[in-house]
């Protein structure tokens, strides 16, 4: 006899007067991942925007010319990309944007310095973080929610 299973059902807990505590929230924990990402985000390419040209030997080595048109726009990324993420305007193009770039650091670290897995896990992980965004979008708790608008 075949089992069906309802993939729409939300599972039954262990302990069930927990789901009120996970669906309050659930929300508070996803602004929280997505705010800390994006200060991440600024923190890193805080140096980045203090030197917005700095990179391009970098980027050029990896094979993306003029080298200083793609530092600029790694800093811009970083930097300004990370904010938006942080207050969740325009939420889904600048975590695209940064989950390229991490995608990026995950090909420079694995393949390029030739690093492996070790070398690459927390762009992998960042990486992780930002595609989530990129397709989930910002939250109830966001400017984009705020202005009624999402890209």
């Amino acid at each position: 006899m075949t089992d069906i299973v309802d993939r729409n059902a939300s599972p039954r807990l262990v302990i069930p007067p927990l789901g009120r505590l996970y669906a309050a929230l659930g929300d508070t924990a996803e602004t929280v991942l997505r705010v800390v990402a994006g200060l991440a985000l600024v923190t890193h390419g805080w140096g980045k925007i203090a030197n917005p040209f700095g990179a391009a030997g970098m980027v050029e080595s990896l094979g993306f010319y003029p080298g200083a048109f793609w530092s600029l726009m790694l800093a811009l990324t970083e930097f300004f990309g990370g904010m938006l993420i942080a207050i969740g305007l325009l939420t889904r193009p600048a975590s695209f944007a940064a989950m390229f770039v991490l995608l990026v650091t995950v090909y420079f670290h694995w393949i390029v310095r030739s690093e492996g897995y070790a070398g690459a896990e927390k762009s992998i992980l960042w990486a992780a973080i930002f595609s989530f965004f990129a397709i989930r979008g910002a939250n109830r708790h966001s400017v984009d929610a705020k202005l009624g608008k999402e890209f």
